[in-house]
């Protein structure tokens, strides 16, 4: 049980990459808090895993201090937090991406950690220190034309990550970030424009050495990894798990 005792909250868990970590968490000991702005998905992957669930929108700041202040109440702390919710872009040109949908992909994809940081970080000062994983992507490490906001709000993901590693280190607290490649969740689509064919997705995954997309058991095994004390001495590190997609 390799997070044996240990409080964690996943952010987005109620589908994809979060579900995958919240499970795989839970699976190696770890107690944990479901967040999701999806009622409904969220409620079911706690009631799988015998968590607990909190609604939240992420960039939103009186829901995200809900949300830690769920986790502590429930299970008396915590020590890891995944901020893995994120929105995409729907692949177009970049100037045809109107002001609401950029304003929303920072907030959700950026504004969120320092939301997410502002709350979460005195609850793991106080247990002594813990870990920090942020699910940024290879988008910010090597962009995809006609998804140039979401590249950049991923890449502030990559580089905020190593900033966070430096400023709280002296709190023991660990922060990496994971930058995985297109995976099939829901977000796949939006990708490719908005139609998800057997062309276009053969075309993209064309783009990985490996020859596939990545999986939630992909990410979560990354994560895993990464928040466990086999990793304590690892931190500001972003981890491509990407099939050699960045090589």
């Amino acid at each position: 049980m390799r997070l044996e005792n240990k409080v964690a909250i996943v952010t987005g868990a109620g589908s994809g990459f979060g579900a995958g970590i919240a499970r795989r968490f839970a699976a190696e000991g770890a107690k944990v808090l479901v967040a999701d702005i999806d009622t409904a998905r969220g409620e079911a992957v706690a009631a799988e895993i015998g968590g607990r669930f909190a609604q939240a929108d992420v960039s939103d700041d009186a829901q995200v201090a809900a949300m830690v202040q769920a986790a502590i109440q429930a299970f008396g702390g915590l020590d890891i937090l995944v901020n893995n919710a994120g929105v995409p872009q729907r692949n177009m040109p970049m100037l045809e991406v109107d002001e609401a949908t950029f304003d929303r992909i920072f907030a959700v994809n950026v504004k969120s950690l320092y939301l997410t940081a502002k709350y979460a970080v005195p609850a793991i000062r106080a247990r002594g220190g813990g870990a920090i994983v942020n699910i940024g992507s290879t988008a910010g490490l090597r962009p995809r034309p006609g998804l140039t906001w979401y590249n950049g709000s991923k890449a502030a993901v990559n580089l905020l990550s190593k900033s966070m590693a430096l400023e709280l280190a002296p709190d023991r607290i660990r922060v990496t970030a994971i930058a995985p490649v297109a995976g099939d969740t829901p977000m796949l689509a939006e990708f490719l424009g908005g139609a998800l064919t057997d062309e276009a997705y053969a075309k993209f995954r064309a783009t990985v050495p490996l020859g596939r997309l990545s999986t939630p058991e992909d990410i979560a095994n990354a994560a895993l990894y990464l928040a466990s004390d086999e990793a304590e001495f690892i931190t500001g590190v972003c981890l491509e798990v990407d099939g050699g997609r960045c090589v």
